[in-house]
């Protein structure tokens, strides 16, 4: 049976759904700044005591009360106060009077402020998404979306949105032109879709893209990164090389505990860069003769032939840390694609990423696919 694609929530949703998503949460969110004695754990959750509310256009929004940690803030929580993070989440999972106690522990012999990023609900409380430093400059999703957007604009190509994605870590979003194609037949002429059995060799036509990714909870940098689209199969594949990437590292915060609200210099200055890296990218990557270049630098090692494929597969894996399941699914798709070769490898692992739920996993498999194609020709 052909491997098959299913699209959870939030992965793959179109570009208007993630901006109304995006929208939504925009009006739900707190950033407080806490001081460690502001903080306490209660029941497994999260509780700000003594912060003060903050006047805005919409009303007054409250910051103290109760916000149940994610694993995103319990992975904050835990690197913050020096807590094993795998320990701390067994904790949250089954002993929550133990989570407290640890967290509690730690939070009375600390004397840091810290960034804790939340999400209202709608009855009061909410979601502590993210525990961060007070010099975590946040750029936020929502606003970097319409900044890349005006970017693109302004460089004036034509391009599509393959997907995009959103996860309690990141924002991901795929966009390629299909006016920028370049024929890729040493890459895809013995290759065939694992989704259809389409053959290679009759669209062996690659396009040239681009990933955005951005985090709003300290999991990595805003970046923009070739990216390239098989058209045969549509997997898409990431480029490191020539990466573009600006850090969420800014001036410690000074303010008394409360709600945090940037400066509208900065953040004007921030979406601003975001804008020209955009139209930068656009220029850069979105060009045939770059993309050319970086599939013929493949070339040579994505035709050394593949006479062991468990073995190969096993050593790519173990090398690459993938999980069992991730293994098996490779050495899967690598066989119903049919191309016999370390070229048939880096197929197999872009592939595999299209079928994953978890746009973060899916994204970081993706993004290992060139590694595992080098290591498979070796």
């Amino acid at each position: 049976m052909s491997p098959m694609i299913t699209v959870p929530a939030n992965r793959n949703v179109e570009l208007d759904q993630l901006r109304r998503m995006l929208a939504d949460q925009s009006t739900r969110v707190v950033d407080v700044k806490a001081g460690a004695g502001r903080m306490r754990a209660v029941g497994g959750n999260l509780v700000l005591d003594g912060t003060e509310p903050q006047l805005g256009p919409d009303g007054v929004t409250m910051t103290a009360g109760t916000y149940t940690p994610n694993d995103v803030a319990n992975t904050g929580l835990a690197d913050k106060l020096g807590i094993p993070v795998a320990y701390l989440r067994r904790l949250a999972a089954e002993h929550p009077d133990l989570w407290d106690d640890n967290v509690n522990g730690w939070l009375e012999r600390d004397h840091r402020t810290f960034l804790v990023r939340c999400l209202r609900g709608n009855t009061g409380g909410g979601v502590a998404r993210a525990v961060l430093s007070d010099r975590y400059a946040r750029i936020d999703n929502l606003d970097v979306l319409f900044a890349a957007l005006d970017g693109i604009r302004q460089a004036g190509v034509h391009v599509r949105f393959a997907g995009c994605d959103l996860t309690d870590r990141r924002m991901y979003l795929r966009v390629y032109s299909p006016q920028v194609q370049v024929a890729a037949p040493r890459l895809l002429s013995r290759y065939r879709s694992p989704f259809d059995g389409r053959a290679g060799a009759d669209l062996p036509i690659v396009s040239a893209g681009f990933l955005i990714r951005n985090s709003e909870t300290g999991c990595g940098a805003f970046s923009i990164s070739p990216w390239v689209r098989f058209e045969v199969c549509r997997n898409g594949m990431t480029l490191r090389r020539d990466a573009l990437r600006r850090a969420h590292i800014g001036s410690r915060m000074t303010a008394d505990d409360g709600v945090v609200a940037a400066s509208e210099a900065t953040t004007r200055k921030t979406l601003e860069l975001i804008t020209s890296r955009t139209t930068d990218a656009v220029t850069a990557f979105l060009d045939a003769d770059y993309i050319a270049q970086a599939l013929r630098e493949l070339e040579a090692a994505a035709g050394t032939p593949i006479t062991d494929p468990n073995t190969t597969l096993k050593v790519v894996g173990q090398q690459l840390r993938y999980t069992e399941e991730q293994q098996q699914a490779i050495l899967a798709h690598f066989i119903a694609g049919a191309d016999l070769s370390a070229g048939g490898v880096m197929h197999a692992v872009t592939s595999v990423a299209q079928t994953l739920t978890d746009a973060d996993a899916a994204h970081e498999l993706e993004s290992t696919a060139i590694q595992a194609l080098h290591l498979a020709a070796a």
